[in-house]
């Protein structure tokens, strides 16, 4: 696996001003360590995700099954072996009031969930203002094996990743690193 999938903390930033969602991670050093652009002009959703802007080696494929997303899945697949790690899929009328996405295992099946983390914050984000950072855990089983916080800053999109208290590594990073994009190119689109 890609050593940039080793760390238990990451920063996501957003590029503000670009046509098609430019998103970049960085590692607990702050050193680049991913680098994320959605194709333009597509129907259904195709996000890949690479080890540097050079965009010469391709670690990760993002792709939705179908055109409309509003409850629609995420097939993440490896790219270097070109075997899909999992899908995400967003619960689109329970997103409606709360963000709420699943965490499918390679057969489909549910292993976890991502969602906002309160239900007052969420309508206070909706219904207010858009500048109350956004908050979610990922969870699998009954552990808590994520925190995905947005940091407060009205001009830019930034995410921070932390996967610390996953200690058994129950998530795959990769999958958790897929969330992250989703949220900031998918939910971020609703403010």
């Amino acid at each position: 696996m890609n050593p940039a999938f080793q760390f238990n903390q990451y920063l996501l930033k957003r590029q503000v001003f670009a046509l098609a969602g430019k998103f970049r991670f960085f590692d607990p050093s702050n050193r680049l360590v991913l680098y994320s652009e959605q194709k333009m002009f597509k129907i259904r959703e195709d996000i890949r995700v690479y080890s540097d802007e050079s965009k010469t080696q391709e670690v990760l494929m993002i792709k939705a099954r179908q055109i409309i997303d509003f409850s629609a899945a995420y097939d993440v697949v490896d790219s270097a072996t070109g075997q899909k790690v999992g899908a995400l899929r967003r619960k689109g009328l329970a997103s409606i009031l709360r963000d709420e996405w699943e965490i499918l295992d390679v057969g489909d099946n549910v292993i976890g969930k991502l969602f906002e983390d309160s239900m007052g914050m969420a309508l206070l984000r909706r219904f207010l203002s858009n500048l109350i950072p956004q908050n979610y855990d990922i969870t699998l089983g009954t552990n808590r094996v994520a925190d995905l916080k947005q940091n407060f800053n009205p001009f830019t999109y930034e995410l921070n990743l932390d996967f610390s208290m996953d200690i058994g590594r129950l998530l795959d990073r990769r999958m958790g690193l897929a969330a992250g994009i989703l949220l900031a190119a998918v939910e971020g689109r609703q403010g």
